[in-house]
């Protein structure tokens, strides 16, 4: 069975075409500008079990932290074969997540971590019981504490190849999965409850990636996660233009890496990874829907020639977390900027870091490679990249 599902265009001649999995699921089609598919996409006639229920959150009031127990993501699938991949297309032997042969889609993931249920009922999604009841709520702190883990998670296909990572992708599809990142920012900010979108991706199987195939995942989180809650704390202590401050300190500096009309890609200064790298646009965005034309455009080939350059420090690819730091969707609009902070542990060919006494207990880091030092390595690598 098929079906054709409506085409709806984006920016850079991208097509959007939303539709349902068996269970009820979104599931979205992003089309390549220079696409060869067709309009008809084939139907999930896969008979699903129910989606579980929506994980609880509890409060640690040592340190006002909300942890999900999301029990049910135990029993992931754990590095298959191509034969029984979940994100590739669907065949007579794989009856995958995607029905169909696709460039880009997007899905909710199956056993997610937040979600499906919503503060209110939207759509599928259900009213969830005990939901958060908005910041205020969730900053008291008291013993005993939760509520229920309303959000979305979702999975983002970036090909429908094996394996791979955003960085083996073309030009050209790396534009279709910015456009939606952006399109699915905007949309998942729009859901009741949800108060920060963090667009990301895990690579390699020292990070902990269960799954070879080239995807990212966008989590919709129902409070400001306790990485951002410390930024918003830093610019109420300095200045609201504290991103702006930084961009020209760093563009001053000997660890710029890469730099464009709209972007530069620059080591930190107290870089605490082995391997860390941030990628900020010049204007202030506080994230990806926010982008213009333009902006997207250039960001395409530049984060591609970044990640190969990465990729180039080592005869071997390089694992690392890949995460889109937006503002959160109704506090620090104005002042936290959209910024892209890749990190990696690894600090040699066959050595990689690992958070032990200080660092993962008392978050009191000790990095042993200087800034600098590792700027001019990845500019060398990246010189050695063809675009």
């Amino acid at each position: 069975m098929d079906d054709s599902p409506a085409a709806i265009p984006l920016s850079a001649g991208v097509i959007k075409r939303p539709t349902l999995l068996a269970d009820g699921r979104e599931l979205i089609y992003f089309d390549d500008a220079d696409t060869t598919l067709g309009p008809v996409r084939g139907v999930d006639a896969r008979v699903l079990d129910p989606r579980p229920e929506t994980a609880t959150m509890r409060q640690d009031i040592l340190t006002g932290d909300w942890i999900t127990f999301a029990t049910k993501r135990q029993n992931r699938v754990m590095m298959p074969g191509a034969d029984a991949d979940p994100l590739a297309p669907q065949t007579a032997s794989n009856p995958s997540e995607v029905p169909s042969m696709y460039d880009v889609a997007v899905f909710e993931n199956r056993s997610p971590s937040f979600g499906p249920a919503l503060a209110e009922a939207v759509g599928g999604a259900p009213a969830a019981p005990n939901a958060p009841r908005g910041l205020d709520d969730l900053a008291a702190l008291g013993l005993g504490r939760t509520r229920t883990s309303v959000g979305r998670c979702e999975v983002v296909c970036f090909s429908p190849e094996h394996a791979g990572s955003f960085g083996t992708q073309s030009a050209t599809r790396a534009r279709t999965v910015i456009e939606a990142w952006a399109d699915r920012t905007a949309a998942l900010s729009a859901l009741p409850g949800i108060e920060q979108v963090f667009p990301f991706e895990n690579r390699g199987e020292a990070i902990g990636v269960t799954l070879p195939h080239p995807h990212g995942q966008i989590y919709a989180y129902p409070y400001v996660t306790p990485r951002t809650a410390r930024l918003l704390d830093s610019i109420d202590r300095t200045a609201p233009d504290l991103f702006a401050r930084v961009l020209e300190f760093e563009q001053a500096s000997e660890r710029v890496v890469l730099r464009g009309e709209h972007w530069t890609a620059f080591v930190p200064f107290a870089a605490r990874w082995p391997l860390e790298v941030q990628l900020m646009p010049h204007r202030h965005v506080p994230d990806f829907a926010a982008l213009n034309d333009a902006e997207r455009d250039e960001l395409a080939p530049l984060y591609l020639r970044l990640l190969r350059g990465v990729d180039a420090l080592y005869e071997t690819p390089t694992p690392y977390i890949a995460a889109w730091h937006q503002a959160p969707v109704h506090v620090g609009r104005d002042s936290v900027r959209l910024r892209l902070e890749l990190t990696s542990p690894r600090r040699a060919a066959d050595k990689l870091k690992f958070l032990a006494g200080s660092e993962a207990a008392m978050s009191a880091w000790t990095a042993e490679i200087l800034p600098e030092e590792t700027a001019d390595r990845l500019r060398t690598a990246i010189d050695t990249v063809t675009s």
